[in-house]
């Protein structure tokens, strides 16, 4: 789904962003610092691009599925030059992270969240003989893919610029998998101009 309306926006160096439909923002001028921002004036039709898109995860829990050319993809797919892209999990138990896709490093990272909530330690969460609510016939113990989504998160606002993911050299977008092997759906969101 893309909805569009039109919005002219001009960055001006110590004056910060101006529109003609919001007036002048004052707090813009770190955020625009960039030569490759300041120097260019931006104008054009406000766009925001809206998609859903479904892996599968892998059998080894937690795991890490880079979903970084996927976004990519859709940030290229919206005509957005200048903006951001919102990519957020649709689950509890799937977590969206920036991070660096190195192997060794993908494997600590597993290790740690396993070792912080161990899959077999007590969580009330588990014990289906006394918790009643969200119950579904497929449900299984994961308290603990719940409670390693508390130190992730779901989901990664990354800029766009020159219809580009603003990634650093070593980062790549991540569906992190703290269940089980299941389809993960997620949002990706494009907006600017």
């Amino acid at each position: 789904m893309s909805v569009e309306s039109s919005l002219s926006v001009k960055y001006q160096p110590g004056k910060g962003l101006s529109s003609k439909a919001n007036g002048v923002f004052e707090d813009t001028e770190e955020l625009f610092a960039s030569e490759a921002v300041a120097s260019k004036a931006m104008t054009g039709t406000y766009r925001c691009h809206i998609t859903q898109l479904t892996i599968e995860t892998g059998a080894a829990v937690p795991n890490f599925n880079d979903i970084t050319e996927l976004v990519r993809q859709v940030v290229a797919e919206s005509g957005v030059q200048f903006g951001t892209v919102n990519v957020v999990s649709k689950h509890t138990t799937a977590a969206i992270k920036i991070n660096e896709n190195e192997p060794l490093l993908l494997t600590d990272m597993c290790e740690r969240l396993e070792r912080i909530f161990p899959k077999g330690d007590y969580y009330g969460h588990n014990n289906f003989e006394i918790r009643t609510h969200n119950m579904t016939p497929e449900e299984c113990p994961n308290g603990h893919s719940h409670c390693q989504h508390l130190l992730l998160s779901t989901g990664e606002t990354i800029p766009v610029i020159d219809g580009q993911m603003n990634l650093g050299r070593w980062q790549s977008l991540f569906l992190i998998e703290l269940d089980r092997p299941l389809k993960r759906t997620f949002s990706v969101v494009v907006m600017g101009i």
